[in-house]
C-alpha cells in the first residue's frame, strides 16, 4: 500500500473506530444485548394455557407470545423442553409430557414435533432459541398415576431419590449422568437449537425437616470426600461432562446456567456478597464460579429475583458482585417479573423497578443482557411496564453478541447480486457465503452509503432469517421501512452470533454494491 493510501486509510479507520466507540459507549439502547424471556411449561405455567388445549391452539398461543416479545424487541426465548422427566418433543429417553397433550406418553394429535416448530417460528421471528432442560427433577408431586410405564421412575426406581414431596434422579450415580448426559445429546443432535439451558435446580432448595437420602451413594463414591464437596463435585462434573457433549456436536451450540442469585453470602466466604441468603455454593451444591473458571459455560445468568435496596439480597448489591466476579462468559441477568405488584416487598408495587433495575445493569461494562421469568407476566398484564420498556428501555432492537468462547472474525462479507424496489418492497438477492454458516441477515438504514453507523441500534431496520436455494439468499423488506432512508447496510449473522463487515447499498440509485461501508467491532 502507498504510504499516502495508508494514511488516508489510518485517518479514516481511526475517524470510524472513534464512532464506534463512542456508539458502544451509549447504554441508552444498545446496539449488542441479549433480552430473553422464560417461557415455562412445567405445570402450565405460561404454555400451553391448558393441557387439554388442541393443537391449533397451542399454536396460536405460542405465537401470541413470540409476536408479543417481538414488539417488545427481545431477541432470545428460553423454552422448557424437560421439566420433569418429560418431553414437549419425541424423545427415545422420555415420555410426552402431560403439560402438552394432557396425559403423558401421549403424542400430540394431529400429531407434530413441537419442539421443531417452536424453533421454526422463533427464529422466522429473529429470536434466539434456548432450551432448557431440568435434568435431575423426576416428578413435580408423589402422584405416579400420572406418570406414563416408559418414566424413568418405573424403569429405574434405582435411580430416584424422594425428596420434599417430588422424586428426583440422584446426581452421585454414573448411570444417571450417562442418562441425562444422553437425553441434552438427543435434543443438541436433532434440534437446530441456540443454547441448552439449565436453571438454578441443582441438588433441591431444602426443606425444613426433610433429609435427602443419597446415604447409599455417598459410601460408595464419596471417596473420602465431605458430603459438601462430593455433592459439589457430582454437579461439577455433570455439568462439564455436558459441556463438552454439547461443542463436540454442534461447537456453536451456546450452554447457558441460570443459577440462584447468590453464590455464597460474605457470612459463609470472604470473596462472597453481602447477602443474608440461601446460596448455590452451600444449598445446592451448585459452584458457579468454577464453572466459568473452567470454562464449562458460556453465559451465566444469576436469578436477581429481589428489588433494587432489599435489606437481605440487593439487586444492586448482587448485579455489581455478578459483574466483578464473573469471567470466560457472558454475563446476563435474570429479573423477577412475576413479583410485580405481587410480592412482601413493596418495592415491586412501583412501576419503575423493572426499567430501573435495566438502567442499573446497563451501567457495568461486561453485563450485557436480561431475561425474564416469565412470559405470562408481560402478556395482558403490567401494561405500564410494558408501555414504558416500549417507549425506553426497548425503544429499538438489539441483538445478542456473540459469547466469549465463540468470538471470531467472519471472512464472508455480504455480497449483493440483484436489487429492486416497488410501491411495496425492496427485494434484495444475495450470493450465498462460502465460509461462513449463515443464521440471519441484518439491515440497517442511513442518510448515504458512507454514513451508516451499524453499531446504533436506532439503524437496524430489520434481522432477516436467512433461507439458501440454489447458492442465493432472497428476501424483502417492506417499502415503509426502508422508505425513510437513503441507503441500507447489509450484514451476515453467523450460527454462534458473530457479525459480518457491511456491504452498502444505494437505495436512490441503480443497484451497487459498496463494500465495506465502515468496519464492524462486534466480531
Amino acid at each position: 500500500m502507498h504510504k499516502n493510501q495508508y494514511l488516508i486509510f489510518s485517518i479514516l479507520s481511526i475517524f470510524f473506530f472513534s464512532t464506534i466507540s463512542h456508539a458502544q459507549e451509549n447504554k441508552i439502547h444498545p446496539k449488542n444485548e441479549f433480552r430473553g424471556v422464560w417461557i415455562a411449561t412445567v405445570v402450565n405455567i405460561d404454555w400451553p394455557k391448558t393441557s387439554i388445549d388442541n393443537v391449533e391452539k397451542e399454536k396460536a398461543d405460542y405465537l401470541e407470545i413470540l409476536e408479543a416479545y417481538k414488539k417488545l424487541n427481545y431477541n432470545a426465548v428460553i423454552v422448557q423442553v424437560r421439566s420433569v422427566g418429560d418431553a414437549i418433543y419425541p424423545s427415545e429417553f422420555a415420555p410426552w409430557s402431560r403439560f402438552l397433550t394432557g396425559k403423558e406418553g401421549i403424542a400430540p394429535n394431529p400429531y407434530y414435533d413441537t419442539l421443531a416448530w417452536m424453533i421454526e417460528q422463533a427464529h422466522a421471528r429473529g429470536f434466539e432459541f434456548h432450551a432448557w432442560l431440568n435434568p435431575y427433577r423426576a416428578t413435580f408431586d408423589l402422584n405416579k398415576n400420572l406418570l406414563s410405564p416408559n418414566h424413568d421412575i418405573f424403569k429405574h426406581p434405582e435411580w430416584m431419590i424422594e425428596y420434599g414431596g417430588k422424586i428426583y434422579y440422584d446426581p452421585a450415580l454414573p448411570e444417571v449422568q450417562a442418562h441425562l448426559t444422553k437425553v441434552v445429546k438427543e435434543v443438541v443432535d436433532k434440534y437446530d437449537i441456540d443454547a441448552i439451558h439449565f436453571d438454578d435446580y441443582f441438588y433441591p432448595y431444602a426443606v425444613p425437616g426433610k433429609v435427602f437420602n443419597d446415604t447409599a451413594s455417598y459410601r460408595k463414591y464419596g471417596a473420602g470426600l465431605s458430603l459438601a464437596d462430593w455433592r459439589r463435585a457430582n454437579v461439577s462434573n455433570f455439568v462439564h461432562t455436558i459441556s463438552t457433549t454439547i461443542k463436540e456436536s454442534k461447537p456453536w451450540v451456546q450452554f447457558g446456567i441460570s443459577p440462584f442469585g447468590v453464590w455464597r453470602n460474605k457470612s459463609q466466604d470472604p470473596r462472597g456478597s453481602e447477602t443474608q441468603s440461601t446460596s448455590n455454593y452451600d444449598d445446592l451444591y451448585a459452584d458457579p464460579l468454577l464453572w466459568m473458571d473452567q470454562k464449562w459455560i458460556d453465559y451465566i445468568l444469576p436469578q436477581l429475583y429481589w428489588s433494587m435496596n432489599n435489606p437481605r439480597a440487593s439487586y444492586s448489591k448482587l448485579v455489581k458482585w455478578w459483574a466483578e466476579n464473573s469471567n470466560n462468559t457472558a454475563v446476563y441477568i435474570g429479573h423477577a417479573s412475576y413479583k410485580i405488584r405481587g410480592d412482601g416487598d413493596k418495592n415491586w408495587n412501583f412501576m419503575t423497578e423493572i426499567p430501573t433495575q435495566i438502567d442499573f445493569a446497563r451501567s457495568f461494562k461486561n453485563v450485557s443482557g436480561s431475561a425474564y421469568f416469565s412470559s405470562k407476566w408481560f402478556m395482558g398484564k403490567n401494561f405500564d411496564v410494558v408501555r414504558h420498556l416500549e417507549e425506553n428501555q426497548y425503544k429499538y432492537p438489539a441483538l445478542p453478541a456473540a459469547v466469549p468462547n465463540l468470538r471470531h472474525v467472519i471472512i464472508d462479507t455480504p455480497r449483493a447480486i440483484e436489487y429492486n424496489k416497488d410501491s411495496i418492497r425492496y427485494n434484495f438477492t444475495f450470493k450465498s457465503p462460502l465460509n461462513t454458516k449463515v443464521r440471519y441477515m441484518v439491515v440497517y438504514g442511513g442518510d448515504h452509503v458512507s454514513k451508516i453507523d451499524i453499531n446504533d441500534a436506532t439503524k437496524i431496520v430489520e434481522k432477516v432469517t436467512v433461507k439458501e436455494v440454489d447458492g442465493t439468499i432472497n428476501f424483502s423488506i417492506a417499502a415503509g421501512k426502508l422508505n425513510l432512508f437513503k441507503a441500507c447496510a447489509v450484514t451476515f449473522i453467523d450460527y454462534y452470533a458473530n457479525e459480518s463487515t457491511p456491504t452498502a447499498i444505494d437505495l436512490k440509485k441503480p443497484f451497487k454494491n459498496y463494500i465495506p461501508a465502515q468496519p464492524n467491532e462486534n466480531r
